[in-house]
């Protein structure tokens, strides 16, 4: 579905929307319900009737207005997700906003690891009715792991099949549900928040029941992620479809607990017993398509979100694939093998996907919270209304400040593993962001004019051997009258480097996330060339195709001739060579002078710069044509003791 259709509600864009954005939270009433009642509890009014009465509301309150209605209006452009929000507000120049993203982003990470573990176990768990004894822990691994492999070659074309599948799967949900409430129809006094009230301040476990209730509405942050795919039109409308099979799903699972209260549920699972038992097994494969398209959305969301991460100086550089021409598939070959890694240890050390469960809300719980943070500042640079702003963000932090706490009441039984994985993904973000920061206070810029003429007339020296007929350097001078003076030391001291064209190319990472713009000014004419390119955060920069396309397009217009100057290619036309020149800054030594954990933050970005992406790779350049100087970061050292010359004797 192309951009501009994005604001137009179709049949075909529902069912993407259906296949892309619903797949998690879609999938959680596998689980929910059995969580909420639990396998060695008896099954009380209270528990359901309250248990139902919280799910409805948090579906309403968490899911449809906080991201239906509200988060969906914070579009960056038509892009969503936690890291284009972030774009949107860090014109607010918040000191520490960037923290509250890096938190987040990292947390939606560590759920896609747990994700694919935790709903393709609950699936397969259900073919325990035909044989309890069944192996479930290498199937689910198989499926994990074919799911990944298979990411490498593009899902394009299963892709299309999503739509329509997942179709299924709610109107199965709903279909399964109706019945039991026809049967059952006292369930629906469930509606009524009371129920849920009594459940949370009367019962000895009421509150920290809440980590099981969280569950449902876990897949509402891919509402937000995936609005640039969909449109808000789009998933606003399928939400309304999606809810009420749901609900119905819910209620019905709800009504069959009423007609077996006082029974303990053991390892009953209310969503498989409410279905007939010739559809058992056709239930089961649906269930299993299901989570599989739900894993799948959550592992492409991972690679947008990373990829967002690495364009706003996040993540260190890493390669990105495109296995096919559609529009947005993406294959990020270093964290699929992560994640998919990251999904066998989960099931390995969990194997049930009821123990699971703890560490699953509590990443999730994590990013919804920094989201509303997010959110409220988004509102301050709309000028919303302060008090209006100071009641949305003190409602959402109790809600998700309460789901958040109940979760954390299990850290020792699973939410440990989330909190391990999150804090190394936070760890390697707050240290590749700030390296960069203490990186550029020591970066020495000088004024470019002043060295024009020097750089003309070595040009023009043909005396100094040529170093190649277009010479290129990437300078991250924001401003054009700005030069690094690492590279005027490159061009005239390290080897003197005579060219016929200078180009001096700058890479702008826009807010706005599909800008694709450049500026060409002349600097000395016919001699060198300064190019900025704009770029938005979701746009990769290659800049080996990105610069050929400003050099046809100054040829056509008459602005540069790029024929070799050597005579004897020049006059059969040959066009001249080029060659960029990477200037990397390695730290030899960390500053003394500097802060405790600044220097720490240096020593693990040269870990993680050991393990990137090479600066010409990132950029896209062909090797080949690339010459890499290696220079020391010009940091101070501490006092040496001064050395005294002695005359010989």
């Amino acid at each position: 579905m192309q951009q501009k259709n994005l604001s137009i509600i179709t049949v075909s864009g529902l069912l993407i929307t259906l296949g892309i954005v619903f797949g998690d939270i879609g999938t959680s009433p596998l689980y929910v319900l059995k969580a909420i009642i639990g396998a060695k509890n008896a099954i009380t009014e209270v528990s359901v009737l309250g248990g139902i009465s919280l799910i409805f509301w948090t579906l309403t309150i968490q899911t449809t207005i906080k991201y239906v209605i509200l988060l969906l209006r914070a579009d960056n452009k038509g892009e969503g997700g936690i890291f284009s929000l972030y774009a949107l507000i860090r014109a607010l120049r918040k000191k520490r906003v960037y923290l509250v993203a890096v938190i987040g982003g990292s947390t939606m990470l560590a759920d896609g690891i747990i994700t694919p573990a935790i709903s393709v176990s609950s699936a397969i768990e259900g073919f325990r009715f035909f044989n309890p004894d069944i192996p479930t822990v290498p199937i689910v691994i198989a499926i994990i792991a074919g799911l990944f492999i298979m990411q490498q070659f593009g899902t394009q074309n299963i892709g299309k099949g999503f739509g329509p599948i997942m179709l299924i799967w709610f109107t199965m949900l709903a279909a399964l549900g109706l019945p039991q409430i026809i049967a059952h129809p006292d369930i629906l006094r469930a509606i009524s928040p009371v129920y849920g009230f009594r459940l949370l301040v009367n019962e000895p476990q009421g509150f920290w029941i809440l980590s099981a209730v969280f569950l449902c509405t876990t897949g509402a942050e891919a509402m937000y992620s995936d609005l640039g795919h969909c449109g808000k039109k789009n998933i606003r409308v399928a939400w309304t479809f999606v809810k009420i099979c749901l609900l119905l799903n819910y209620f019905g699972q709800g009504a069959w607990l009423l007609s077996h209260k006082g029974e303990i549920l053991g390892d009953r699972n209310p969503f498989f017993m409410v279905m007939p038992q010739w559809f058992l097994i056709a239930g089961i494969i649906i269930a299993t398509a299901a989570t599989i398209i739900a894993s799948q959305a959550m592992i492409t969301g991972s690679y947008t979100i990373i990829t967002e991460a690495m364009r706003l100086n996040f993540w260190p550089k890493i390669r990105i694939e495109y296995p096919t021409l559609a529009r947005g598939q993406m294959y990020v070959p270093s964290l699929n093998w992560i994640l998919m890694i990251g999904c066998i240890i989960v099931v390995l050390i969990f194997k049930e996907s009821s123990d699971m469960e703890a560490a699953y809300g509590l990443s999730i719980a994590t990013t919804m919270l920094m989201n509303s943070i997010l959110l409220s500042y988004y509102f301050r640079l709309k000028r919303v209304s302060e008090i209006w702003i100071i009641l949305l963000l003190i409602t959402y932090l109790i809600i998700e400040g309460s789901f958040l706490i109940a979760n954390l009441s299990k850290f020792l039984h699973g939410g440990w593993f989330t909190v391990l994985i999150s804090s190394c993904l936070i760890l390697v973000m707050y240290a590749f962001f700030n390296a960069r920061k203490i990186k550029n206070r020591f970066t020495e810029f000088v004024d470019i004019d002043s060295f024009l003429p020097v750089i003309k007339d070595l040009s023009e020296d043909e005396k100094v051997p040529k170093y190649s007929t277009n010479l290129a350097y990437l300078t991250s001078a924001n401003f054009s009258n700005q030069i690094e003076r690492k590279i005027i030391y490159s061009i005239l001291n390290k080897q003197p480097k005579r060219a016929d064209l200078y180009w001096f190319i700058h890479v702008d990472v826009q807010d706005n996330p599909h800008t694709m713009e450049y500026t060409v000014e002349t600097l000395i004419p016919n001699h060198a060339f300064r190019i900025d390119f704009k770029l938005g955060f979701r746009m990769n920069p290659r800049i080996n195709i990105l610069f050929k396309e400003v050099i046809d397009d100054m040829v056509q217009n008459g602005e540069v001739d790029i024929t070799s100057r050597y005579p004897s290619l020049s006059r059969h036309k040959i066009l001249g060579d080029f060659r960029f020149v990477v200037i990397d800054r390695i730290i030899n030594h960390v500053d003394y002078s500097l802060k405790w954990h600044e220097r720490l933050v240096l020593e693990i970005f040269s870990v993680i710069k050991e393990v990137s992406l090479s600066e010409q790779k990132a950029f896209g350049l062909d090797t080949s044509l690339v010459t890499v100087e290696n220079v020391p970061l010009a940091m101070s050292t501490p006092p040496e003791p001064m050395l005294k010359r002695v005359q010989l004797q």
